[in-house]
């Protein structure tokens, strides 16, 4: 397990990789910046062509079912796309930039991962693959199985970066439960198992509530981190990112956030925002 995270491999840590080729001036999770969703044609040129470090899409095989189906990029309610991951790929791999791929089914994993080892020699970069494999806090959408999961990314890729996560909710008439001590020690179960680095991917809106949950998880391992991420209609304060910032180690978490409150919490934090 020697050669994990070296330079250039898929689980090199994004701070020391985007901190090896200057792009970021501090082993510090918040300077990382994040392009969300870029599945269409469209949207991958426009994260290319902006200073995000990670580019983040999703994968799935379209609804068509036919027997040969490549992976296509889009994000379910939608099953169809102008842009197939090999399509995709043969752009990112053009950048500098990290990738994160996120799986909404199991099926799709192993044609990509195909596609994936392809193109292995040309992605000297960190690469990140999500699932939410637990059901989280008001969760209902479907889990992947996560067995079947980590065992077929890692027969291909035993040095990728893991993202997993649970599956979540939230409601503004409602008080909304956060990530319980059942949850994060399943989660823990899962993952000391491996030898990869794994990020947590947490709502935002979810983890103040949670934070003697989550830090308990961070300190199992010097593998872990944090994503915090923000549905679009979630209702959360800049304070609470704050509160984040202030409790958890600044190498731990990345914050994957939409706008304006990305913008604001970097101003007050003191990081510049490229716009």
């Amino acid at each position: 397990m020697c050669n994990m995270r070296t330079p250039g491999s898929w689980s090199e840590n994004i701070l020391e990789y985007f901190l090896r080729n200057r792009q970021i001036t501090a082993e510090d999770g918040a300077e990382i910046t994040w392009y969300h969703a870029a599945n269409h044609k469209a949207q991958t040129n426009e994260a290319l062509k902006s200073t995000a470090h990670m580019i983040e899409a999703d994968v799935l095989l379209p609804s068509d079912g036919s027997e040969h189906s490549q992976p296509i990029m889009a994000h379910p309610p939608e099953t169809n796309s102008d842009n197939t991951l090999q399509e995709w790929l043969t752009e990112v791999m053009k950048s500098n930039k990290g990738i994160k791929l996120d799986f909404k089914s199991l099926a799709a994993v192993e044609p990509s991962m195909m596609l994936l080892e392809n193109v292995k020699r040309h992605l000297k970069r960190p690469v990140w693959i999500n699932a939410d494999i637990l059901p989280g806090p008001n969760g209902n959408s479907k889990v992947i199985d996560a067995k079947p999961f980590l065992d077929t990314v890692t027969s291909f890729f035993p040095d990728v970066t893991f993202s997993l996560g649970w599956t979540t909710g939230w409601h503004p008439e409602k008080v909304n439960e956060g990530y319980s001590w059942t949850m994060v020690k399943e989660m823990e179960y899962i993952c000391n198992e491996l030898s990869q680095p794994v990020t947590f991917p947490v709502r935002a809106a979810l983890v103040r509530q949670s934070c003697s949950q989550l830090l308990w998880l961070l300190k199992k391992s010097n593998r872990y981190s944090l994503t915090i991420w923000t549905g679009k209609n979630d209702n959360y304060s800049i304070e609470d990112l704050l509160y984040i910032r202030d409790h958890f180690d600044k190498k731990q978490v990345f914050y994957d956030i939409l706008e304006p409150q990305n913008h604001e919490f970097k101003q007050a934090i003191g990081i510049k925002v490229n716009l």
